[in-house]
């Protein structure tokens, strides 16, 4: 092949601008059908381009569902809602091989992972092995069913939620879980004047299904590549280490090493939203909250997010 051939065979990795444009397209695009939840849909974005896996923590009927499943046709990509109950079994979430008589072989049937978004709702109504069937998928990024290993597709992100109405009726996701999902965020109810607004979009058709794509899921891959290369200088990184080691010193349990990766990546993810492909502390204090608030755990009065704030509040940027 000539240098010539070669030249025009190359697909460079695109701009930290032409991430910033994409990132706007989707937000953009998912606001068509979701009102009143920019920073929300922000948080996903973000989640999506760094890798990393969402959950959300909420009320029923606040629009997780259509927040996910809007996400995932602004990408073109597949979206799968895996119903969490105490009776499901983790070869309902990943797949299971079943007896073709006509053949007299077994064929695999996927499960609800094999999509680019899944929607795990109500996570915490099915029993510890169920959720870790669908955890496992997340860190892992592949299914083993009788020995046999299938990547799940490219890319692929996790929006779980939590009911937190019946606790009741639930099983904790364990901690060293939930450190395992990159963020943590809720939804909330709107206000009067966003629920006016959803109430105009949906009383004729519901304005999901004439939503139309405005990336591919190789616009997510891409800008996902171009992200690992923004620039995160030693200072960065060094302030990263001790807000850290100050929710250690000040917490029962606090921020793991895979939490500070998460903010780390998190950062670089928000700087390409912002068009920079460099890390600066602001893109780390506004990412820290959804990040790290849910990894903190504390025997007394004060909340994870308290212990978050504390550092903030204490420990100097460089």
């Amino acid at each position: 092949m000539t240098d010539a051939h070669a030249d025009a065979d190359f697909d460079p990795a695109p701009s930290v601008e032409a991430v910033s444009d994409l990132a706007t397209r989707i937000s953009e695009n998912v606001e068509r059908v979701i009102v009143g939840h920019h920073d929300a849909i922000e948080d996903i974005i973000v989640a999506l381009f760094a890798r990393g896996h969402l959950l959300l923590e909420d009320v029923p009927g606040v629009g997780k569902t259509m927040l996910a499943r809007a996400i995932a046709t602004s990408i073109e990509g597949s979206f799968e809602r895996i119903q969490f109950t105490p009776d499901l079994l983790p070869s309902d979430v990943t797949g299971v091989n079943v007896f073709n008589q006509q053949t007299s072989e077994f064929e695999f049937r996927e499960g609800p992972v094999f999509g680019n978004v899944v929607l795990g709702d109500e996570i915490n109504r099915a029993p510890p092995k169920t959720q870790a069937a669908l955890l496992e998928v997340m860190e892992e990024l592949q299914v083993t069913v009788d020995g046999v290993t299938r990547r799940v597709p490219d890319p692929f992100t996790v929006i779980a939620t939590q009911n937190d109405v019946e606790p009741d009726r639930t099983y904790d996701l364990p901690l060293a879980e939930l450190d395992r999902f990159m963020k943590k965020i809720h939804l909330g109810y709107p206000n009067e004047s966003e629920e006016t607004e959803l109430l105009g979009r949906v009383s004729g058709h519901h304005p999901i299904e004439s939503l139309e794509p405005v990336a591919s899921a190789g616009d997510v891959r891409d800008a996902r590549e171009r992200i690992l290369d923004v620039t995160v200088s030693e200072p960065v990184r060094r302030y990263v280490s001790r807000l850290a080691a100050d929710t250690r010193a000040r917490a029962d349990l606090g921020v793991s090493p895979r939490g500070s990766i998460a903010l780390v990546r998190a950062a670089q993810a928000r700087a390409a939203l912002d068009a920079r492909d460099y890390v600066v502390p602001d893109d780390v204090q506004r990412e820290v909250r959804s990040v790290w608030v849910h990894r903190v755990r504390t025997t007394d009065e004060r909340s994870g997010r308290d212990v978050v704030e504390r550092a903030l509040d204490t420990v100097p940027v460089e």
